[in-house]
């Protein structure tokens, strides 16, 4: 599988260090981490990940920063991209099976390599379910389109505001 690994200057040391284990397991890698003693703001390398991703050139993207949050919001701005950010295996598994993550982001402060080494291999051998859950993927295009989702929803099933 061709995978792209990103990180600020919080993530860059987990982030080689998952790019050597995949590599063993022959996955293509690419890394895009700062100079070593180097800050780096988080959206440069979401934005670059994020590019890889959503131009086909990378099937998978993976994203570490301290929190996870930050590469989740920059990295989501590029179209294409549903970067979801995993702190756990459930939300891993959910991620993919459900919304058809793309690309993982993943907390350097708040997760061990050893987990987070569980967590890429989970997301990487789940499969997006299809069903109810492609209707939801086209409204999020929908979103990312400018468009109103509502009007995809099955009869029935639209909600009301209230204001």
């Amino acid at each position: 599988m061709n995978i792209i690994i990103g990180a600020d200057h919080r993530g860059s040391e987990a982030a080689t260090r998952l790019a050597e284990k995949l590599r063993t397991l022959s996955h293509h890698v690419e890394l895009v981490v700062p100079q070593q003693g180097q800050a780096a703001d988080y959206p440069d390398p979401a934005y670059v990940v994020g590019q890889a991703v959503s131009d086909g050139r990378m099937e998978i993207g993976v994203l570490i920063d301290g929190s996870g949050v930050g590469m989740c919001m920059a990295a989501n701005k590029v179209k294409g991209v549903r970067a979801a950010p995993v702190h756990d295996e459930v939300t891993a598994e959910v991620s993919r099976a459900h919304i058809d993550a793309n690309v993982i982001c993943l907390s350097a402060d708040l997760l061990g390599l050893r987990l987070m080494e569980k967590i890429i291999d989970l997301f990487l051998k789940t499969t997006f379910q299809g069903g109810r859950h492609a209707r939801r993927l086209e409204k999020i295009r929908a979103i990312e389109e400018g468009q109103d989702p509502r009007g995809l929803a099955p009869p029935g099933s639209m909600f009301e505001s209230t204001g």
